[in-house]
């Protein structure tokens, strides 16, 4: 009778520890190992720097088991959702944040699956950024569990006129020098015209240029938000608008601003220029 009781008091103490919920959650032993999301050259992107509209993301899972086949992005007024299509019909339940916050929410936040016309399972929610890492769990219907996942949507695969920021600095396809690199201009009225080709210097990988304008009506240039005021001493000795600007990637637009006084006020117009990597010649100058 004895061994009888203190069995009972082991089983009532580890029931006490291990709760109904701490079941639900898919212990490491349980899961693949699992694999990392983005890359370190990625630049998180908001909903503020992509225009309004829909568009086809590519999207990342750190787990294969998770795996989507397509993912519909969102963009508003300076909000955003995605509709992730599921390749298998297993998980029934999505959660924003850790597999035990999902467990002990007790369905609050919960995001339910849905089937499309052709039967496939999906989900929708909103999200705040791209190209960052988004944790979230999925409950397994067959499994009773929910297992933790991380999942990222990469903003290099939007249009490139949809993004008014580069989404990633990419190191420089030359080498560490001086150049002389061709670079073309668009968007704005297209009345505005920059020297071309433009001075390009590389170091330690990254890549900055020298960007003169026709006119000398332009006070500053932003680049992913980081503002460049113009030269004031080529301004001084009557020469046009030039700055020194980053180079985020070579041979595909780059969006930035240029600050224009030519108005009745100053006025910030979006522009692209594209960098042709092989149009690049090397060559020595003072900076």
């Amino acid at each position: 009778m004895r061994k009888i009781f203190v069995l009972a008091i082991f089983i009532a103490h580890c029931s006490f520890f291990l709760s109904p919920l701490d079941a639900q959650v898919a212990s490491s032993d349980e899961m693949l190992v699992p694999e990392k999301v983005g890359r370190e050259t990625m630049i998180p992107v908001s909903a503020s720097d992509i225009a309004d509209g829909e568009y086809e993301v590519e999207s990342e899972s750190s787990s294969s088991m998770f795996r989507i086949t397509k993912s519909l992005l969102s963009v508003k007024e300076g909000q955003m959702s995605v509709k992730i299509t599921m390749s298998g019909k297993s998980y029934t339940k999505f959660f924003l944040g850790s597999a035990q916050d999902a467990s002990d929410s007790k369905g609050k936040g919960e995001i339910l699956a849905q089937s499309d016309e052709n039967g496939a399972i999906f989900f929708s929610f909103p999200i705040s950024e791209l190209n960052s890492s988004i944790k979230c769990a999925a409950f397994s219907s067959k499994k009773g569990k929910w297992y933790e996942r991380e999942i990222l949507f990469d903003a290099s695969s939007l249009p490139e006129k949809s993004l008014f920021v580069s989404p990633e600095r990419n190191p420089s396809p030359l080498k560490d020098g001086s150049y002389l690199v061709k670079v073309t201009l668009s968007g704005g009225s297209g009345k505005a015209k920059i020297t071309s080709p433009a001075k390009v210097t590389v170091k330690d990988g990254k890549a900055v240029a020298i960007i003169e304008w026709s006119s000398s009506n332009y006070d500053y240039m932003k680049v992913n938000g980081e503002r460049f005021d113009v030269d004031k001493k080529i301004l001084d000795k009557g020469g046009n608008s030039t700055f020194t600007i980053p180079i985020y990637a070579f041979d595909r637009e780059l969006p930035l601003y240029a600050d224009t006084l030519a108005m009745s006020k100053s006025h910030e117009i979006l522009y692209y220029l594209n960098f042709d990597s092989k149009s690049a010649k090397k060559k020595f100058f003072g900076w």
